[in-house]
Formats: structure tokens, C-alpha cells, sequence
């Protein structure tokens, strides 16, 4: 049995998010959740988050899941949120440890800011398998955009963050500290081994240019065929230049410098002050 696949998506960062079904069971998966958050008056909002709890509870399903494909840089993620109103385990995978290593520093975030992973409830390997209600699902790597981004494998649906994007609009930018365009091109090697009717959900649309509405679903025949970055057998030189010339043109993201401190810590803010408030560190000078 197939799982069912309801996307919820933000517009403000662009983001898509998926609850994943057991037809069968009842039982879910959350991939990618939205915190809100408001960057000119600091202000986090619950309303995406609610969207999917609301979809949860309506439709009666138990969460077993809360899945990070990686540390996202563009948007807030809302796990320990959905964790307390609606349950599951939160997963992202084992190289999150190199990401907290590398913008620990960054964010001079001291002792107390553990970097072995242990703020999630599972860190994923390769080859690593879990359930959702009766459907096995699997990992793979796939590093390129972070050394941390994964591929959560859900029976024919490939839920695949940022490492594609819709084909018309082609791949993601590899430019971040610990990113690398060779490893990109290599992890959407191995996505094109899975059969032409797997089911791709990209984690972000921009609308490409002709494109009117949003999109988020495609396949992996429709990428290895059409994606304008790395389809019809584009080579790794080729896309490694492309994606290289291209990335030193992007303006960081609006949200990066907030989305990093929460997302290595699995949604959790900073330490509150002694004062009771709770700040974000801005880095002057570092990315």
C-alpha cells in the first residue's frame, strides 16, 4: 500500500511541508514543518503548524514521525511545537552532528550547546529503516546542499528537501559552509537509480519563470528527463560550473541567521538570558 501525501505550503518562505499516511493504520509522518516567525519584530506565530495539527486531528491520525531532511537555512522548523501537541519522534540524519559543529562556532554558541545530535529522538544512517504505521521506509544520504540532507524514502514517495527542486527550475545551491556541488551532483545520481514512477516531493517552489502556480510534486523519470540543472545526462563538470557560477550570485536567505540557531537544536530556541528573554545571535562577518 501506497501512503498518502498531503502537502501544506508557505508561501511567505516557500516551503513545503508533508504529512505522509498510512492509508491502513492511520498512522503519520510530518516532514518539514514551518515555525512562523516574524524577522522584523522577532515575533514567532503558530498558524502553519496549526494547519497540520488541525489536519491530524480531523482526520484522526497518530503522528509516529516529525522528519528533518536537513538543517534548514530559509525557515523555522516547528518539531518540538508538533511534538507536544500531537506526539512522534524527531528524526534528521547522523551528519547533524557536523553541522552543529561547524555554525556552533559560528554562533559562538558555547559549552552548553551539545554537538552529538542529541536533540533529536533519531539520527538516520544510510540504509537505515523505520516504520509508518505498516509502510517500511528507508534512508539515503544525500549530501550536497548540507553535509546533513537526507532522503526519506516512504515506499514509492521520495521526500528529498532541498537536494532537487521542481524541474523546471532545477537544483539547490551548494554554497553553504560544509555544502558541496560534487556531492550534490553525486546524491542526484543516486536518486535517479529509483525507478521512473517514484514520487518526488521537493521541499521548496519558486514558480519558475512560465510557471503560474505553485508545485511540488513530481517524479524521478520527469527529473532524470527534464531538470534544468542536471537532466538528460548532464555532466558533473558541466553542472559542478554552473552550479558554482551561479550560487556566487545569491544574496544569503532572509531567514538564515534565526533558521540556523533554531534548527540545529531541533526547533528549540536558544537558552533563555538570566534577564527571561530569549535572543538570536547576528554574526558579523562569518557568511
Amino acid at each position: 500500500m501506497q501512503p498518502d501525501v498531503t502537502p501544506f505550503f508557505d508561501e511567505e518562505t516557500f516551503t513545503a511541508s508533508f504529512v505522509v499516511t498510512d492509508p491502513e493504520t492511520k498512522h503519520c509522518a510530518i516532514v518539514d514543518s514551518v515555525l512562523d516567525f516574524d524577522y522584523a519584530s522577532g515575533r514567532t506565530d503558530f498558524r502553519s503548524a496549526d494547519q497540520i495539527i488541525k489536519f491530524v486531528q480531523d482526520s484522526d491520525l497518530t503522528v509516529d514521525w516529525i522528519l528533518e531532511t536537513h538543517v534548514h537555512a530559509d525557515h523555522l522548523s516547528a518539531a518540538p511545537y508538533l511534538q507536544e501537541k500531537i506526539g512522534g519522534k524527531i528524526g534528521i540524519g547522523r551528519n547533524i552532528t557536523i553541522v552543529q559543529d561547524t555554525f556552533g562556532k559560528v554562533f559562538n554558541a558555547g559549552t552548553e550547546f551539545a554537538r552529538d545530535g542529541s536533540q533529536f529522538d533519531r539520527l538516520f544512517s544510510e540504509g537505515d529503516t523505520f516504520s509508518v504505521g505498516n509502510i517500511l521506509a528507508s534512508v539515503l544520504n544525500t549530501p550536497g546542499h548540507t553535509p546533513a540532507c537526507l532522503t526519506y524514502l516512504i515506499k514509492d514517495a521520495a521526500f528529498v528537501g532541498d537536494t532537487l527542486f521542481m524541474p523546471d527550475f532545477g537544483t539547490a545551491r551548494a554554497d553553504f559552509p560544509g555544502g558541496s556541488a560534487n556531492a550534490l551532483y553525486a546524491s542526484i545520481q543516486k536518486l535517479f537509480t529509483l525507478p521512473d514512477d517514484t514520487r518526488v516531493f521537493v521541499g521548496h517552489d519558486y514558480k519558475a519563470p512560465g510557471r503560474s502556480e505553485f508545485a511540488w510534486e513530481t517524479t524521478i523519470g520527469e527529473q532524470r528527463t527534464l531538470n534544468k540543472h542536471v537532466g538528460e545526462g548532464r555532466s558533473e563538470d558541466d553542472f559542478v560550473a554552473m552550479r558554482t557560477t551561479r550560487d556566487a550570485e545569491l544574496e544569503m536567505p532572509r531567514l538564515i541567521l534565526p533558521s540556523l540557531q533554531v534548527n540545529m537544536r531541533a526547533g528549540q530556541m536558544p537558552p533563555t538570558e538570566p534577564d527571561g528573554n530569549v535572543y538570536f545571535k547576528i554574526p558579523v562577518n562569518r557568511l
